[in-house]
């Protein structure tokens, strides 16, 4: 069955300069090669999802700019509703700046722009998106205010939230108490919860602490690890896919919404769509940029029968 799904969240155009090595401080390197691709975690997290076989819908702001007629498009061309992407007449298109080294690893510059310039007047109307979701998906590239707004309002119609708090900061509690699954990578976990992530036991505390706050579901990614699970149903470890990385810029958003798209509400599947997720996560750190690197369902249902 078609999932439905809301994004709430950032768009950034990704510009990527590819160096050997990173530059140490006040050292002037060379770039190897220059990249721009659409990106933005909230923003990529979507086209993850619609690649999977959702159905998806986008909420988020961009500028009155040309970077912003470019991202409305991107968003257009892979079939997501843009109905409630509204412009920003105050701050232009947010924007990121990507260093990536020779072994696909990577530094981050965000322009937040027109991400940090929406309220929560970009929610009306979507009364009638909630309506007829099953999940709706936010990160921390835009004001956790308008977030645990949405939230609220979505879950007033029964829909499943998911939160991806990445950057890691302090969480408003009035988030936590609406969000039913919460998803951090192992260092935006202990940034969160001052645990290090070392142990099952560790990751178990993580859980409780998570439960304590209001939210049931937890998921970390570990990685090369892979990713723990703690739910209702139970918790246990799904291990990764080794393959070999050459960017892994768009891993983590490819993996929210990819497991998303394959997702039961009530998350009694969660096991099986972990292993799609961290599947379609490794079909993307193989390929270069962020939201053109996201693989597709069919191409995910390959590696996955190889």
């Amino acid at each position: 069955m078609t999932k439905k799904i809301a994004v709430l969240g950032s768009l950034n155009l990704d510009t990527t300069y590819h160096v050997t090595r990173f530059p140490q401080p006040g050292e002037t390197i060379s770039a190897n090669d220059k990249s721009s691709a659409p990106g933005g975690k909230g923003a990529n997290q979507a086209v993850a999802a619609v690649r999977s076989g959702a159905q998806v819908a986008f909420i988020g702001m961009v500028g009155e700019d040309n970077e912003g007629k470019f991202m409305r498009e991107a968003l257009q061309e892979d079939g997501i509703d843009t109905k409630f992407l509204q412009n920003d007449p105050r701050h232009g298109t947010g924007s990121a700046i990507i260093t990536l080294d020779a072994n696909g690893q990577n530094d981050i510059m965000v322009y937040a722009g027109a991400n940090f310039g929406m309220d929560e007047s970009l929610l009306k109307g979507t009364d009638d998106l909630f309506k007829d979701c099953d999940f709706l998906i936010a990160q921390f590239e835009t004001p956790q205010a308008v977030t645990a707004a949405a939230f609220k309002q979505a879950k007033a119609h029964g829909v499943t939230t998911i939160l991806n708090p990445a950057p890691a900061k302090e969480i408003l509690p009035e988030l936590l108490a609406v969000t039913d699954v919460v998803i951090p990578n192992e260092s935006e976990s202990e940034v969160l919860t001052g645990i290090a992530v070392d142990s099952e036991a560790a990751m178990l505390e993580t859980a409780d602490y998570f439960k304590a706050h209001g939210v049931n579901n937890l998921l970390i990614t570990l990685g090369s690890r892979g990713v723990f699970y703690c739910t209702p149903h139970g918790h246990g470890m799904v291990p990764a896919f080794k393959v070999k990385a050459v960017d892994t810029t768009a891993a983590g958003d490819t993996f929210i919404g990819a497991l998303a798209s394959q997702l039961a509400t009530d998350l009694s599947n969660v096991a099986d769509a972990l292993v799609y997720a961290q599947r379609a996560s490794s079909l993307t750190v193989q390929r270069m940029g962020a939201m053109p690197s996201i693989p597709t369902e069919a191409e995910v249902r390959a590696a996955l029968a190889d």
